[in-house]
C-alpha cells in the first residue's frame, strides 16, 4: 500500500498491509524547530533554514527529504504568503516565517508578537521556545450587540492575516504537493470552538461565560461558526481535490479531566462543531480531531459528529489507556497517535526507555486497533534526535515489519 492508502484504510477502519507511521504529518505531531535542526544532520541531510510550521507551538514543517528518510505516510498541507522572512531567534535558529509575522526580539532574551494594529498578541519568555497568547480580543465584551464590530476577527480567525497567499495559489500549491507524493495529505484548517473562546475572552473569562453567560457565549460562538462554514465553503472548492484528510483542534482535556463537563460539551459546543464535521464529511474529506488530555468520555460525541480518528491518546492521562479505549471504542473510531509518551519517555536520556514505551504502547493498543503510530503530541525541544530513530526503528521492527499485523 501507499502511504495514503494505507492512511485512509486505516481511517476506514480497514484492513491495511501494516501500522501507519506518521511524524510531522500535523503540526500536533511535529518536531520543534530545535529538535528538527538536530534530526536532521542525525540523518545525514545538509543543514537549511528552518520552516516553522506552527508559528506559536514553533514547530518545524517537516522536508521532502525528513519525510523520505523517516518513511512516513501523510504529509501537512500548511498555509502559507506571499512573502517569508528570516527571524534570527533568539535561541539561535533561522526560521522561515511570513513576512507579515511582526515578531520583536526584546533586550531581556524574550520576544512579542504585534498584529496589524500594533498590539502585542503574543509572548515569548526568556528562555524560553514557545509562544503564549498575550491578549484577548474581546476580555472587554459585555453583550452580544458589541461583537459586530469584531467583524474582522471573526473572518480571520484561525487563518491569521500573516497568511496572505490567496486562495488560488494556494489551491494550486496543494494540487502539486498532492500530486508529487503518494503519501495521505492532510490540511491543517484547525477550527476550534472552546478553544477560540478561551483566546477570544480569556481563558478564566470564558469558564465564567460558560457558566453565567451563556448567551454572549452562544452569540460568540455563532458568529465564529458563521465564518468557519464560508469559509469552508471556499477550502472545499478550491482545495477540496488536493487533500484527503481534514485535520481540526479543540482541546477538551485536562491531565486529569475534562475542561468543561460532557454536558456543557454537548450544550454549548457540539452543535456547532458536528455541523462543521458534516460538512467536511460530505465533501468526501476524512476528519482527524485533535484534542489532549483526559477525553474517554468525549469520544462517543466524536464518534456521533463523524470524526474518524482520535488524535492523540494521552496515554499519561486519567482514563486514556490504549488497551481501554481500544475495547471501548475502536470499532467506531481510528487512533492517531500515543505511541510513545512525550511526558516520561521520548525525553530519556536512555533510548531504551523510549524503545520500552513504544513496546508497551504497541502491546497495549493490540492488533484490534486502527492506529495511525506516532508520539503523544508534539516532540519537544529537548528530545535527543537519536530518541527519534529509536522510536521509529522499535516501530519498524514490532510492528512495521511484522507479518503478525498485516492481515489484520
Amino acid at each position: 500500500m501507499t502511504g495514503r492508502e494505507r492512511i485512509l484504510a486505516t481511517l476506514n477502519r480497514e484492513p491495511v498491509d501494516c501500522i501507519a507511521y506518521d511524524l510531522g504529518g500535523t503540526d500536533c505531531s511535529s518536531v520543534h524547530v530545535v529538535t528538527y535542526r538536530k534530526l536532521r544532520a542525525l540523518l545525514g541531510l545538509p543543514e537549511k533554514n528552518i520552516r516553522c510550521g506552527c508559528l506559536i507551538q514553533l514547530v518545524a514543517e517537516t522536508d521532502r527529504d525528513v519525510q523520505d528518510a523517516l518513511e512516513v505516510d501523510a504529509e501537512a498541507l500548511f498555509f502559507g504568503s506571499r512573502e517569508t522572512k528570516l527571524w534570527r531567534t533568539p535561541f539561535g535558529l533561522e526560521l522561515v516565517v511570513p513576512a507579515r509575522f511582526a515578531v520583536e526580539d526584546l533586550p531581556d532574551g524574550s520576544s512579542v508578537v504585534h498584529n496589524a494594529e500594533g498590539v502585542v498578541t503574543y509572548r515569548r519568555a526568556r528562555n524560553a521556545y514557545y509562544f503564549d497568547p498575550a491578549a484577548a480580543p474581546l476580555a472587554k465584551v459585555t453583550s452580544a450587540a458589541e461583537l459586530d464590530a469584531f467583524d474582522a476577527l471573526f473572518e480571520r480567525w484561525d487563518y491569521s492575516a500573516v497568511y496572505d497567499e490567496p486562495i488560488d495559489v494556494l489551491a494550486a500549491r496543494a494540487k502539486k504537493q498532492y500530486q508529487s507524493t503518494t503519501r495521505a495529505v492532510v490540511a491543517l484548517w484547525r477550527c476550534h470552538y472552546l478553544q477560540a473562546g478561551q483566546l477570544m475572552r480569556g481563558f478564566e473569562q470564558f469558564f465564567v461565560d460558560l457558566a453565567e453567560n451563556q448567551d454572549l457565549v452562544d452569540a460568540i460562538l455563532a458568529k465564529l461558526h458563521r465564518a468557519y462554514m464560508t469559509r469552508l465553503d471556499a477550502f472545499l472548492q478550491a482545495l477540496g481535490p488536493w487533500i484527503d484528510i481534514v485535520f481540526l483542534t479543540d482541546d477538551l482535556g485536562t491531565q486529569q479531566t475534562g475542561l468543561i463537563s460532557l454536558n456543557m460539551y454537548r450544550t454549548m459546543i457540539f452543535p456547532y462543531i458536528a455541523e462543521l464535521v458534516a460538512k467536511i464529511k460530505a465533501a468526501g474529506k476524512k476528519v482527524v480531531m485533535h484534542s489532549c488530555g483526559a477525553v474517554a468520555e468525549f469520544i462517543p460525541s466524536l464518534i456521533e459528529m463523524g470524526v474518524d480518528a482520535l488524535n492523540p491518546v494521552q496515554v499519561s492521562a486519567r482514563g486514556m489507556n490504549p488497551r481501554d479505549l481500544v475495547r471501548r471504542f475502536g470499532r467506531d473510531i481510528a487512533f492517531w497517535g500515543g505511541g510513545c509518551d512525550t511526558q516520561h519517555a521520548l525525553n530519556a536520556r536512555d533510548p531504551g526507555i523510549v524503545r520500552a514505551d513504544v513496546r508497551r504502547r504497541l502491546e497495549e493498543f493490540g492488533s484490534d486497533a486502527h492506529l495511525v503510530f506516532t508520539q503523544v503530541h508534539n516532540i519537544q525541544y529537548d528530545v535527543p534526535p537519536e530518541n527519534i530513530l529509536a522510536m521509529r526503528d522499535e516501530f519498524w521492527k514490532h510492528a512495521r515489519n511484522s507479518a503478525a499485523t498485516t492481515t489484520r
